[in-house]
């Protein structure tokens, strides 16, 4: 056994008004959700520190930190081309590391109808 920081898989709590919100999305929703917690479980830093932070991320998610004076306060990943989110936080202990989701938010896309066709 070691002292030092535990790696991944990490684990992941949610507060329960983010799991009610994440169960009240619609289906291909939370599978884009799942998509972006598996990434973070997974991930050798949480945070995504360093240079090009989301090169090995799918396209349409990106991480970021809330502030930008804060890099190790909030986090925010990023989904379905930043039309949702995930806030989180991450707790580096020895003993029990883990991601707590604080927020889950989506909003529809809707795109705007065409404008009128012109009067010749």
């Amino acid at each position: 056994m070691t002292d030092g920081l535990m790696g991944p898989p990490w684990q992941m709590d949610w507060r329960l008004d983010a799991l009610a919100a994440l169960e009240a999305l619609p289906a291909q929703v939370q599978e884009m959700v799942y998509e972006a917690r598996a990434e973070l479980v997974t991930a050798k830093d949480p945070y995504f520190h360093g240079i090009e932070t989301d090169a090995g991320l799918p396209e349409g998610m990106k991480v970021r930190p809330m502030r930008s004076t804060q890099p190790k306060g909030i986090h925010m990943v990023f989904f379905d081309y930043g039309n949702g989110w995930l806030k989180y936080t991450f707790t580096r202990r020895t003993q029990d590391p883990q991601i707590l989701v604080e927020e889950v938010f989506w909003m529809e896309y809707k795109p705007s109808p065409p404008p009128p066709p012109a009067e010749p």
